[in-house]
């Protein structure tokens, strides 16, 4: 019978269901979109607006201040756009989400110093941080209980398709660099992520607010209020829970996993100069693949936010996060340890972007459930938002480790990397304060 409704969930669902799952899916997708094309992008456009007097330590120091205020814009979005979400509305909060994170994208390009640019990567940290939550909190309250936890899952797993569309973007200016064709391939790639602003007309057009929350607004309660939501002890602790569940991830992700396309940078370089490359040549074809090191990793993270959405229907939400977030650290530590050669890209990187993007499936699942319909979009974008205010610290760590704490070793991002996926144990240690919300209804 279960097997039956796994193999069957999108039956349930009608014509609009399908709109408001696709609207949210193409949301978060172009979100992560232009997340990813920063990680892909960062470290050539520092180097650039820098200058070529710029030494690697400056650059990475660069690289690790736009990363930290992307994300604190990012947090700060999230909080923001969270409350808009319970007391505007999902569907006018959505909108003016994809608005913003397209906007600044797309102004990236025009940054003649650091500065500038730090600025739109926190601006556009901002939008995408608003996001997610009234992504999940609209999937969550329009379909049928039933089929939520798959839906959410397919949202989440459509953010790992807007990591590999950055990825083929990015393979692709590449390429035309290498020919020459474009100089400064940084530049056009931002500007791809302003292209998917028309979406916000048809989020403004077409979409109409849950039931639920009219509902709720209706019968006047207090709606996204952070009072409630860290004054009443069953929130609080729904709150705190989630929050350290998705500090792990985000740090781990964010702090190590995308900075493994630095770790590979260099042998890449040494390698391609070893076969006489130089110039575009050589710049070309490290842009290559590196967008096919992010197109593998997000190739595994699509299926891993799949296993987690099945694993969890067996299991339940808490045991799944148990086994997702040991596989996490164990994959990524050895990833880390050992990734030296084009051959290994192959296997380590999809296997460490599927057990870290497994969590991010739990988190799209498992924070709606966590909350009432006047809270939802608050306490979701608080655990998976404002933990990254701390979670901005994890590549100012991961750097300080770098060129400090392991400076006097040969590769001292490996020890430092390996260090970092201790991380992972916070996501372990808040499981006992978290709620197992399996087929349970939505809290009211």
């Amino acid at each position: 019978m279960s097997n039956d409704r796994n193999r069957s969930w999108y039956r349930e669902l009608n014509r609009y269901h399908w709109f408001v799952l696709a609207v949210a899916c193409l949301g978060w997708m172009f979100d992560t979109m232009a997340q990813q094309l920063f990680n892909l992008a960062r470290k050539p456009a520092i180097r650039d607006l820098m200058g070529p007097h710029a030494g690697p330590g400056a650059v990475d120091e660069q690289g690790a201040i736009a990363t930290a205020l992307f994300m604190i814009g990012w947090a700060t979005g999230g909080v923001l756009f969270g409350i808009l979400g319970d007391r505007l509305g999902r569907a006018k909060t959505m909108m003016l989400t994809i608005l913003t994170y397209t906007l600044f994208t797309g102004l990236s390009p025009l940054a003649s110093g650091v500065w500038d640019f730090d600025f739109y990567r926190f601006a556009c940290g901002l939008g995408v941080g608003g996001q997610f939550s009234v992504g999940v909190a609209l999937v969550a309250e329009v379909v049928p209980a039933t089929a939520r936890p798959y839906a959410l899952g397919m949202v989440q797993a459509f953010s790992t398709i807007g990591n590999m569309i950055a990825a083929l973007i990015v393979i692709f200016l590449g390429r035309l660099e290498q020919d020459g064709v474009i100089h400064s391939a940084w530049r056009v790639t931002f500007l791809a992520g302003a292209l998917p602003a028309p979406l916000a007309l048809v989020v403004f057009k077409k979409l109409k607010e849950p039931e639920q929350w009219l509902q709720a607004r209706a019968a006047k309660v207090r709606m996204g209020s952070y009072g409630e939501l860290l004054g009443d002890p069953r929130w609080r602790r729904n709150a705190i829970a989630g929050l350290l569940l998705a500090f792990a991830g985000v740090v781990g992700l964010w702090g190590i996993g995308f900075f493994s396309y630095d770790l590979l940078r260099p042998a890449l370089e040494n390698s391609f100069r070893a076969q006489g490359l130089t110039g575009a040549d050589l710049a070309g074809r490290v842009t290559i693949w590196i967008g096919v090191t992010s197109l593998l990793q997000n190739l595994g993270g699509f299926f891993g936010v799949q296993a987690y959405t099945y694993l969890t229907q067996y299991t339940g939400r808490k045991q799944a996060f148990a086994v997702s977030f040991v596989a996490a650290m164990l994959m990524t530590a050895y990833t880390f340890w050992n990734l030296r050669t084009i051959s290994d890209i192959f296997w380590m990187i999809p296997l460490m972007g599927l057990t870290q993007l497994a969590l991010f499936g739990g988190y799209a699942i498992y924070l709606p459930e966590l909350f009432p319909t006047r809270l939802r979009s608050t306490g979701s974008s608080f655990c998976y938002n404002v933990g990254r205010f701390a979670a901005a610290a994890g590549p100012f760590s991961l750097g300080l480790l770098t060129s400090h704490v392991f400076a006097g070793h040969a590769e001292p991002m490996r020890y430092a990397g390996v260090t970092m996926c201790l991380v992972f144990l916070v996501g372990l240690a808040a499981l006992p304060l978290a709620p197992e919300t399996k087929g349970k209804p939505l809290p009211e």
